[in-house]
């Protein structure tokens, strides 16, 4: 070679001690990254980014790492030609996407190009949405149209030096504040357990629409205990087996708990629903909803929830739930009355097979109400209607809103009790592992967002 290209690879190959080429290499298993267009130049260095595929845990991948310590990763046409020929071999492969973010934004000596270049990524990052899994890791400031991309991905991962907002001052970056606005849904403490976060996500996730997740032989049964007082954690858990939970935006819409775990080897998502169910909750569920769909994820839903704070939202969730035809399995372990059981539980939800607890209450009102609409008449003359009124909601509780009424019509396949949970979904979803759905032909729903 001449001296000027043993002076350029001695420059390259001086990039694996940056940041990006050693997130790269923690990513993914030892000695199985191929990095793509590492000779790309950008002004008068390298790019701004490394990119390239390999395995994490067995599985494809690809991935596109900004480095900092290259002009602080400033995004670039050379940064992202690369990053949009990651999305291209994507599509043609059917691998999952991992981003890397750390960069203190654009190169404003490129202008326009590099705003074209910022909405060239953003399209691509939708057009691939629903066709393969896309996994931001945010370990650095991500600002400005960088947060809307990362924002875009399926599942977003925050160690606590990440910055994500819009707001190019950096205000409301902070991962804490992320989570409140739900928009990232694994935060770690540090930079190793962010990326040990990604590594699980990809080991149980589809690599694509098309193909099945892993499955994972042995996997252990939980040592939970359920009964009619069990918390939406306790119920997760107890279905999920031992120790397999990943829980997703823990710390927004708290009246819903969701994530993805291993059922008898097979990734599911799980959500149990408790109390009332307001918007961030509703918002959290339906998306989620919609990215188990995508991948064909199965979806097992607990319910126990009073109602809805939002019909805007309510209705956000159940068009999630009924657009949905991935299996569904729906456990009524407390309240689902109304626009709850309708959403969540019914045929309003598309659900393939719903299951009660003896505990369960299902009526088309709250008892109290229901009671009171339908029985005040049996208050009149009393001579101490508030202990009278009292005792006749707890006969209407006992008659009129069980689940055994609903399942006499047929509006619940069987009563079982909380200790046979987890064999009898696991059941079920063995059955359903085949469903196949015809839909009508269109483009979209016109869901409520």
């Amino acid at each position: 070679m001449s001296a000027g290209n043993d002076m350029l690879q001695a420059s390259r190959d001086a990039l694996k001690d940056t940041s990006a080429y050693k997130r790269i290499a923690r990513l993914f298993d030892d000695g199985s990254f191929t990095e793509i267009d590492s000779y790309a130049k950008s002004g008068d260095g390298f790019a701004e980014a490394a990119a390239g595929y390999g395995t994490i845990e067995g599985c494809p991948a690809y991935v596109f790492a900004q480095n900092s310590d290259i002009c602080g990763g400033a995004m670039s046409k050379a940064q992202a030609s690369k990053i949009k020929k990651v999305y291209e071999l994507a599509v043609k492969t059917g691998a999952p996407v991992i981003g890397i973010y750390d960069s203190i934004g654009g190169r404003l000596d490129e202008g326009a190009e590099m705003m074209a270049a910022y909405g060239e990524i953003l399209c691509h990052s939708n057009n691939l949405s629903g066709v393969v899994p896309q996994i931001a890791l945010v370990l650095g400031p991500c600002i400005g149209t960088s947060a809307m991309i990362a924002a875009n991905a399926d599942l977003v991962v925050m160690s606590e030096k990440g910055e994500l907002t819009l707001e190019t001052s950096g205000n409301g970056a902070s991962q804490e504040e992320a989570v409140k606005a739900g928009v990232c849904h694994v935060a770690a403490a540090t930079e190793d357990e962010a990326i040990d976060a990604v590594r699980n996500l990809v080991a149980v996730l589809p690599s694509n629409n098309l193909s099945g997740a892993p499955v994972v032989d042995g996997a252990g049964e939980s040592a939970v205990t359920l009964d009619c007082a069990a918390s939406g954690a306790d119920m997760i858990a107890a279905v999920a087996d031992s120790e397999s939970f990943i829980e997703l935006q823990k710390g927004f819409g708290e009246a819903v708990t969701a994530g993805l775990a291993q059922v008898a080897g097979a990734t599911t998502g799980v959500v149990a629903y408790q109390g009332v169910i307001d918007g961030d909750a509703c918002s959290k569920a339906a998306r989620f909803i919609r990215f188990c769909d995508a991948f064909a994820i199965p979806v097992v839903s607990f319910v126990d929830a009073e109602k809805f704070a939002s019909v805007r939202e309510a209705s956000k969730l159940s068009n999630a739930y009924s657009e949905a035809t991935c299996p569904k399995v729906t456990v009524i372990a407390g309240s689902a009355c109304g626009a709850v059981y309708i959403a969540m539980a019914g045929r309003g939800a598309n659900a393939d097979v719903t299951l009660a607890w003896p505990c369960a209450t299902v009526s088309p009102l709250a008892p109290a109400t229901g009671a009171m609409f339908a029985w005040n008449d049996k208050l009149a003359g009393s001579e101490n209607p508030v202990e009278d009124r009292k005792k006749l909601i707890e006969e209407y509780k006992n008659t009129e809103c069980t689940p055994f009424k609903a399942a006499a019509g047929g509006f619940i396949e069987d009563i079982i009790q909380p200790s046979e949970t987890r064999a009898k979904v696991i059941a079920n979803l063995d059955m359903l592992a085949s469903k196949r759905v015809s839909r009508l032909p269109k483009k979209h729903a016109n869901i409520q967002l």
